[in-house]
């Protein structure tokens, strides 16, 4: 995959989790990192693939025990793993605060281990924050963001980040990938279309 001229190597759909990003130690240098869990994590790629800043969003897995999970083994529940989607952003045109704003309104922080027809632990709202900035500053926007959006409690998850394992190949780029598929015109459209609208001034802009 190639995302602002880095390259991304594919994984294959045998197993292979050791995804690497192949950037030049200078791009690496000059992005920060965020892990968020917001359901499918098909629509919350969707989504922030398409935010000015964000130069590569990676689903897959965290919050787990089990080493290495694949889909099947995540689906069951019992894994302890959420599916998420690891975000490179460059925070001099994007910042965490800003993610955050994006991740409270494009999903329900209020329904537990829930998101619309999609249910289990796997699904659950989370923020796996990197270091205590983002702890903090994670802490500070659930407070002060979300409950301004929302009227019903807050469940989101705030945890260390502890581990990340990519998702098989198929699972990458998703949407872009299977527009025609029925999760993809009936879930994750309407939800891109409503993000479009509300951060339209956020948006890559078109070449």
């Amino acid at each position: 995959m190639v995302f602002a001229g880095m390259y991304v190597s594919d994984c294959s759909d045998t197993g292979d989790k050791n995804k690497m990003q192949l950037m030049t130690k200078a791009q690496l240098e000059k992005l920060d990192t965020a892990t968020l869990g917001a359901g499918c994590f098909w629509c919350v790629e969707a989504v922030f693939s398409e935010l000015e800043g964000v130069e590569a969003v990676e689903p897959g897995y965290s919050g787990g025990d089990i080493e290495n999970p694949g889909y099947e083994a995540v689906c069951t529940g019992t894994t302890g793993h959420a599916e998420v989607c690891r975000i490179y952003f460059d925070p001099d045109k994007i910042s965490f605060e800003e993610l955050l704003e994006v991740f409270w309104t494009t999903h329900d922080p209020t329904t537990l281990n829930r998101q619309g027809n999609d249910t289990g632990t796997q699904y659950r709202s989370v923020i796996f924050y990197h270091n205590e900035d983002q702890k903090k500053i994670a802490e500070k926007s659930k407070k002060e963001v979300a409950s301004k959006i929302w009227d019903k409690a807050i469940v989101t998850e705030i945890s260390e980040l502890k581990n990340f394992y990519p998702a098989e190949n198929y699972h990458q780029d998703y949407y872009a990938n299977n527009p025609g598929q029925a999760y993809c015109r009936f879930v994750i459209e309407p939800k891109v279309l409503k993000f479009r609208k509300i951060f339209k001034d956020k948006l890559k802009k078109k070449k």
